[in-house]
């Protein structure tokens, strides 16, 4: 079925089609992981996993920003948010995230100045506007957001405003595929891959990927049409045997990417060995601040002691991050850990599985 124009990808007789096509090719019991926090959000807000046949179960991986964010980071967040005349801009989901002694929301309520911010160049709007302040961005989130905050460092350097900083928290989602793909206790068995970092890092960030593991992939986008047509590509491969590396986000995504947005990243931020809440170190999965702008990096200016840090106790949210267990399974769900008093950060992100769970699946 061919759909050209993107209305479609929002009509119902159109993914009931396609439905009906999944059900008729479907025959082998299989697992596919959705990549993105957005993807699991939509498929949730659908009503996808309801209308699939018992052959196909759909795990959510590690594609929401805050919840990948180490413990470590997120008590360093908390730790610079002390610092005296410290402004800390950041995006609103990182408020609840706990700590292992406090949270940003908690520290806010005792009078530490933490603002947030919808774009990074407000952040530097704030450092212009408040010269005897020390503005610190939290830098977190994946190739989509990194260009952005790379370029945000390149506009203050341009401005002179040397008191604007950043804290690089950025993962890298190609490294992340292949830790999952290490992991015994998976068995993934195809990926549908993200729409937005796609867009940045083309279909040929995953050429080296699929070229070693050989797992059946699909790029696509977020209306309910464009996942459906993700899960039957996914399943015709499956079925066929036949693996393939398919792009059915056309529209956004090119083989290529965004060259000018992964310039600015390149320029910026240099690759490095980093922590994964719930999978661990990943090699080369995340994005430090190259030494030529260390005068804005945040970790390199400033001096901070860390707590020792734990997990909350019987949070299971690296395990639902890897796809290893749903948040049903986790002994702290809807018991003691809901969107009002989150324990873990999957069940505080807007993205994460638990939040989505919770909101939809009744």
């Amino acid at each position: 079925m061919s759909i050209k124009h993107l209305e479609e990808y929002r009509d119902p007789d159109i993914s009931r089609a396609i439905i009906d096509n999944i059900k008729k090719t479907s025959r082998k019991k299989v697992r596919l992981m959705e990549v993105c926090g957005t993807h699991t959000m939509s498929i949730f807000r659908s009503g996808i996993r309801s209308l699939l046949p018992d052959t196909i179960s759909l795990l959510s991986g590690p594609g929401c920003p805050v919840c990948v964010t180490d413990q470590k980071e997120i008590d360093a967040f908390i730790e610079l948010s002390k610092i005296d005349d410290v402004i800390i801009a950041t995006f609103g989901d990182l408020l609840k995230v706990p700590g292992t002694k406090s949270s940003l929301q908690k520290e806010r309520a005792e009078g530490k100045d933490i603002r947030i911010v919808y774009s990074t160049f407000d952040a530097v709007e704030i450092a212009g506007n408040n010269p005897g302040k020390k503005v610190i961005f939290l830098g977190i989130g994946f190739e989509t957001t990194a260009p952005t905050i790379a370029a945000s460092i390149l506009s203050a350097r341009d401005k002179n405003i040397d008191n604007y900083f950043v804290f690089s928290a950025h993962k890298l989602v190609p490294p992340a595929l292949t830790a999952l793909m290490s992991n015994n206790n998976l068995n993934i068995d195809g990926f549908i891959l993200p729409g937005h970092v796609s867009v940045i890092i083309g279909e040929k960030a995953y050429i080296p990927f699929f070229e070693k593991y050989k797992i059946p992939c699909a790029i696509t986008g977020f209306e309910p049409a464009d996942i459906l047509h993700a899960i039957l590509s996914l399943v015709r491969q499956i079925e066929d045997g036949n693996s393939k590396l398919e792009n059915l986000y056309q529209r956004a995504v090119t083989f290529d990417g965004n060259e000018k947005a992964k310039k600015i990243m390149q320029d910026v931020f240099e690759t490095v060995d980093t922590a994964w809440r719930g999978i661990g170190i990943i090699s080369e999965s995340g994005l430090k601040i190259r030494n030529e702008f260390s005068s804005f990096d945040a970790e390199n200016m400033f001096e901070f002691d860390l707590p020792d840090t734990s997990e909350p106790k019987g949070c299971a949210c690296g395990e639902i991050l890897q796809g290893i267990k749903i948040p049903t399974e986790c002994s702290l769900y809807k018991k003691i850990c809901t969107p009002v008093n989150p324990v873990g950060p999957c069940m505080v992100s807007s993205e994460g599985t638990c939040a989505a769970y919770y909101r939809y699946n009744g």
